[in-house]
């Protein structure tokens, strides 16, 4: 097996905007839903941290291009904070001095030979959106359909990497618990209509990019989802019929619509959600119907692969299960999978981190994306691992060696046509509800600074060496 990465291959390294920003309300930025929830309900976040300031890469994104540069990066991911370009998220609030941060930010790494790939969304929708119901509200997809207009407007000549929205299977568990913003516990079929919107969002906007953009800026677009390889618990096909449920409800079932010939969900997730909203009394499926003009918009809509990865988790049938919406358990989830997930106690991790590594479920999870999606080119658009801020961050150098190792395996022996891999993050940030307690970072941010030194731990050596020879180091 070839040890060494073609030259075409992509390395990248990411962060997104409330996690480094702060200027959390400077030069005209609107609220946005996680500044209210920082604000407003700051006990559940670890510590009462918050992104008023965190890495300050408002002010500093000049040092961060520089630590992209020298490391070696190829591309560097960032999303834009909707609220800072439109104050109160409409096409109508224009904000001047946002919209420059941005065109500044750009420029700088093109002038140091580093592509921007723009996430327009990574969680952070603007407040006077969420009032109004969010992600669960159908007008949302205009709204987002408006502000994509004016990114390409904007960025579009000097951007040729677009993500459209970060992981909207995450977005959606944020109407169904606690653990990702808006952080509320909604009826269960809430979690599918904010998902159905996300789509129908991606769908618009792509439509929108090929109609209005795409001959003379000539980019690439996609929506970036994020699934964790599930295997059965135990050999049994009882487990491993789990663990494929589990597949189809949080990855396929964003894919399925984009690159299967017929379009439309998954046929195993909308016989089991029409079952499950029989049962539960309900006049309708709680999985919405697509129309034929989404249909076609959202097939095809995808020119690579933008897949995050961090860990394998492993399934076994859920034995017990109420359909009576009071009743049921905080996990819709495993509810409506038949599917209990839980970590493999073997797997080694960091005591403070959720991040297991399993180098062999992202090997896995590709030749599955490859076989599924008719080989499409996948950029690995989020990968990494967290711990408590070690310096000498070896564990983490070991999770980048075995899960790179494991990408090349994927390209050499299974012919999976990856192109690109992201390692999250570049430096330690705001880790949503854990605060600043978890990180994630190849650079150190000392927080207790104001001018928050950025100092690489040596993950980032590690990484600088690899990608300039393209190969994983022997040492």
């Amino acid at each position: 097996m070839s040890a060494t990465f073609p030259e075409e291959f992509l390395f990248a390294t990411a962060t997104s905007a409330y996690q480094v920003e702060g200027a959390w309300n400077e030069d005209g930025k609107g609220e946005h839903m996680w500044d209210r929830i920082a604000h407003t309900k700051p006990d559940m976040i670890k510590n009462q941290h918050n992104g008023d300031v965190a890495c300050d890469s408002y002010h500093l994104y000049k040092e961060d291009v520089k630590l992209i540069k020298d490391a070696g990066f190829d591309v560097y991911r960032f999303s834009i904070s909707w609220s800072r370009i439109l104050p109160n998220g409409e096409i109508t609030s224009i904000n001047q001095k946002g919209v420059d941060y941005y065109h500044n930010l750009i420029d700088e790494l093109l002038k140091n030979d580093i592509q921007p790939m723009v996430t327009m969304y990574h969680w952070d929708l603007p407040q006077k959106f969420q009032d109004i119901g969010g992600w669960a509200n159908p007008l949302i997809v205009d709204y987002m359909e408006d502000y994509a207009d004016l990114l390409f407007q904007q960025y579009g000549d000097k951007v040729k990497w677009w993500i459209t929205i970060n992981e909207p299977y995450r977005i959606s568990e944020g109407y169904d618990g606690i653990y990702f913003v808006p952080a509320l516990k909604l009826p269960s079929s809430i979690k599918y209509i904010v998902l159905h919107n996300c789509l129908r969002a991606h769908g618009r906007i792509s439509r929108l990019y090929n109609e209005k953009y795409r001959l003379q800026q000539n980019g690439k677009l996609s929506i970036s989802v994020d699934c964790e390889y599930y295997e059965g618990k135990t050999e049994s096909k009882e487990d491993g019929d789990a663990a494929d449920r589990a597949t189809q409800f949080q990855l396929d079932i964003l894919t399925h619509p984009i690159y299967s010939q017929e379009g439309g969900y998954p046929k195993i997730v909308r016989e089991k959600l029409d079952e499950i909203s029989r049962k539960e009394g309900r006049k309708r499926s709680k999985l919405p119907e697509f129309t034929k003009e989404e249909i076609e918009s959202l097939k095809g809509s995808n020119d690579f692969f933008a897949y995050n990865h961090y860990t394998t988790i492993s399934c076994t049938p859920k034995l017990s299960q109420s359909y009576n919406e009071p009743t049921r358990s905080e996990n819709t989830f495993e509810d409506d999978t038949s599917a209990t997930v839980l970590f493999n106690p073997e797997f080694f991790g960091d005591a403070v981190c959720w991040v297991k590594a399993v180098p062999y479920g992202l090997r896995e999870r590709l030749r599955y994306i490859k076989n599924t999606c008719n080989n499409p080119p996948i950029f690995i658009t989020e990968s990494g691992y967290c711990d408590g801020g070690e310096m000498n961050d070896k564990d983490r150098i070991s999770y980048y060696t075995e899960y790179l190792k494991e990408v090349l395996n994927a390209m050499n022996n299974y012919q999976c046509n990856v192109i690109g891999y992201t390692a999250f993050s570049l430096m330690d940030n705001f880790e949503w509800f854990c605060g600043y307690k978890v990180k994630f970072g190849i650079v150190h941010v000392d927080f207790n600074d104001e001018k928050r030194k950025r100092t690489p731990k040596s993950s980032y050596y590690f990484l600088k060496k690899l990608i300039k020879n393209r190969a994983i180091p022997p040492d």
